[in-house]
């Protein structure tokens, strides 16, 4: 990549994206902001200003999908990529169960990021899953955050609720207090929110504790004008088709004519995905109630891309299933069409063209609407349109003057405003003139674009200046990666203990050789205790430290904590099992809580004759997942079988992308003696304990003459690790 312009990273984690024949409407998670996300990579990407758009999702390959959503990249222009990231394996699955995965995908995205050698200006989430990534990848760049919720948890919590559902039953499907939660944090913590209205902030952020806290703009998300061009534009003779238009265009009146007993009849069309906020039933009943506007109009319902409804999700089959019953209730065939599915590229252009020719009405009955997009793409072909009078609607119809707002709880109010646009001439075509011209005016990806660089690049600005004093002169992501190699040392008996004189000179390498040497520190003692001992013996924060026997992970002079190694040692661990099995045993003494952690269960105990082959056996017959480490004949670890301070090296290695062999690792004791085997170059400090006798001869293991320091100081020299460190 080239120095010039932005590096943007927008994230979009559901999977279901691709750069052409966008599927929306196939499930609750392939909406709208699909399509946001592409125009707006796609847009932002043409400037001068931008020198490279990454938007990540999830990698999917899975037979129920297409293949295209398995490509780990594609290419869509020279400055914009679709980076597709595998978490939670490879199957589809819908949102709100991919939150258990969305550490995974932050590691695999900073990994991902070191292999680039690119650390982005911008990371951008939507929804409240992305919103999470980002934050976190933004916590470790040290880089400015932006959030777009979309739609949110506690105003989609009310509406569910007062649908009926229990408290209970909301939870369990939807996740949705986690989701809370994470979006609580993520308001918090981004520098600009980015939304589509003022009615946004108001009834859906304004909900949450954090509200207050961040910038909030408000850019309506444009038009591609030159696929959603008008529908005359058919008729003029220097107008040519493409080919691809011209099959739509074919495949489309096709599909309505299977339907349509007069099909040249003016056309009421609606299209959105088979959600019950979207209140497709609702237009039903009112179409099925009024005689005189079936008389005068068909209707065609585009609700999502079906194949069997009975293997659709609960809210979609429950959906199309009442609008096929009240399409028979009404004896509405004839009258009323509806598609089983539909290409957006193509099909979707021309479905608003056709009926604006036919001098028709596209309508949007939702029971609540964020924004309308689809209202958008209809005005600007010149079809006028009538509209739930919420949110975005409200913007577009005040601004564009292209049709009527109303009641979508009302069908009298709803058939209405149908007839009286259909009926009246100069009406229809004072909505449908003001529709194409104004939404040039407004809503164009072009404004869009420029309004959107414009706040991000005051807050990348803003950042610039305080991030010195704010966020640490270099992120400690940054600085992890920039670097290719790493000194690991215990600290007890190993950089620090009994013989300390050659601490000084240590210490002074470390700084010298900053740039170049990242330095951690691994240990059995807590966060807070490891942080204590080296304040007092004045060595530098160190930019890791694997605290607790391993099974923490933090970074920097603020500690940021690796949540990603806490998920991945999360597995099958039950600390307060463990806890309670082995609260029999009179020779173990259960440590003081200061020693304690949530993955960390510390007892003193005094050798004896079968003791760790009982706590074994007791564990073991009741299925628990543990490492058991004991040491110093004293004290007795059990942590999640993960984890250890050897495995959390090899973790670190995986996802900073650090090869095993550019790490110095150091040690003193059969603690240590798991880290010390295998591929990292290792040193045993001369004041070693007897057990790690064991790997005199084994490859890659340099014992010292000298101790503490002076046995690491004697491994650099060595290995030359400061010149080469894989030599």
């Amino acid at each position: 990549m080239g120095d010039d312009g932005l590096y943007i990273q927008m994230f979009s984690i559901h999977g279901l994206v691709r750069s052409e024949n966008l599927e929306l409407g196939r499930d609750a998670d392939t909406g709208g902001q699909v399509k946001y996300v592409i125009e707006l990579a796609n847009h932002l990407s043409r400037r001068d200003d931008v020198r490279q758009v990454d938007l990540f999702t999830r990698q999917i390959k899975d037979k129920k999908v297409s293949e295209d959503y398995g490509q780990p990249i594609e290419k869509v222009n020279d400055r914009f990529r679709i980076v597709r990231i595998r978490c939670g394996g490879l199957k589809y699955i819908r949102k709100e169960l991919l939150w258990p995965y969305m550490d995974e995908y932050v590691d695999k995205t900073v990994k991902f990021i070191k292999g680039e050698n690119c650390v982005p200006d911008i990371v951008h989430g939507h929804y409240a899953d992305a919103g999470y990534v980002a934050m976190e990848l933004a916590k470790i760049f040290g880089i400015p955050l932006v959030f777009t919720g979309h739609s949110m948890g506690r105003s989609k919590y009310q509406k569910l609720l007062n649908d009926g559902m229990t408290e209970e039953d909301v939870i369990k499907k939807y996740k949705i207090d986690h989701r809370i939660a994470v979006e609580e944090e993520v308001i918090k913590s981004a520098d600009i929110i980015v939304t589509s209205t003022n009615q946004e902030i108001s009834e859906q952020y304004e909900l949450y504790d954090n509200s207050k806290i961040p910038e909030y703009r408000v850019i309506p998300p444009g038009i591609d004008i030159t696929r959603f061009y008008p529908y005359y534009h058919d008729r003029l003779p220097e107008y040519e088709k493409k080919e691809i238009e011209l099959y739509s265009q074919a495949s489309v009146l096709r599909e309505l004519d299977r339907f349509l007993m007069y099909p040249d009849k003016p056309l009421i069309l609606a299209l959105s995905r088979p959600d019950k906020r979207k209140n497709i039933s609702g237009l039903v009943q009112a179409y099925g109630e009024d005689q005189e506007l079936q008389t005068m109009a068909n209707l065609a319902i585009f609700a999502g891309i079906r194949k069997d409804i009975d293997k659709m999700e609960e809210n979609e089959s429950d959906v199309l299933t009442r609008m096929l019953l009240l399409m028979d209730k009404y004896d509405l065939y004839g009258k009323m069409a509806i598609p089983k599915k539909h290409d957006i590229e193509y099909e979707v252009p021309e479905l608003y063209r056709i009926a604006a020719e036919k001098r028709g009405v596209f309508v949007n009955p939702a029971l609540t609407e964020p924004f309308g997009l689809t209202l958008l793409e209809a005005s600007v072909t010149g079809l006028p349109i009538v509209a739930t009078n919420d949110g975005g609607p409200r913007d577009i119809i005040s601004n564009c003057k292209s049709g009527i707002l109303v009641d979508s709880t009302n069908p009298k109010e709803i058939t209405d405003a149908l007839k009286s646009i259909i009926t009246d001439y100069d009406l229809w075509t004072r909505y449908s003139k003001n529709g194409i011209m104004n939404v040039r005016k407004f809503y164009t990806w072009e404004s869009h674009a420029a309004a959107y660089m414009n706040a991000v690049s005051q807050i990348k600005s803003k950042t610039s200046v305080a991030e010195e004093k704010e966020r640490a002169a270099t992120p400690i992501g940054k600085r992890l990666a920039s670097l290719d190699r790493f000194l690991i040392t215990d600290i007890d008996n190993t950089l620090i203990g009994k013989s300390n004189d050659q601490l000084p000179e240590l210490i002074k390498i470390l700084k010298d050789h900053q740039q170049v040497l990242g330095f951690a520190v691994a240990t059995g003692r807590t966060v807070s205790s490891a942080k204590k001992i080296l304040e007092g013996h004045n060595v530098p924060t160190p930019d890791i430290i694997i605290s607790s026997v391993g099974t923490e992970i933090y970074y920097g002079s603020d500690f940021y904590y690796d949540r990603g190694w806490e998920t991945h040692i999360a597995s099958q661990w039950d600390r307060k099992k463990i806890v309670d099995l082995l609260s029999g045993f009179d020779f173990l003494e259960y440590q003081e809580e200061d020693s304690q952690r949530p993955y960390k269960v510390s007892f003193n105990m005094r050798p004896g004759k079968d003791r760790l082959a009982k706590v074994h056996d007791v564990l073991l017959k009741n299925k628990c997942r543990y490492t058991l480490i004991y040491s110093h004949e004293e004290y007795l670890d059990i942590i999640p079988y993960r984890a250890s301070k050897g495995k959390a090296i090899r973790y670190l290695s995986y996802k900073w992308e650090i090869p095993l062999n550019n790490l110095l690792v150091c040690g003193d004791s059969g603690n240590d003696e798991e880290m010390l085997r295998g591929e990292p170059r290792g040193v045993v400090v001369g004041n070693y304990s007897p057990e790690l006798g064991t790997l005199k001869g084994a490859k890659n293991t340099y014992f010292a003459d000298n101790p503490c320091a002076g046995g690491i100081l004697e491994a650099l020299k060595k290995y030359q690790f400061l010149k080469n460190p894989t030599t």
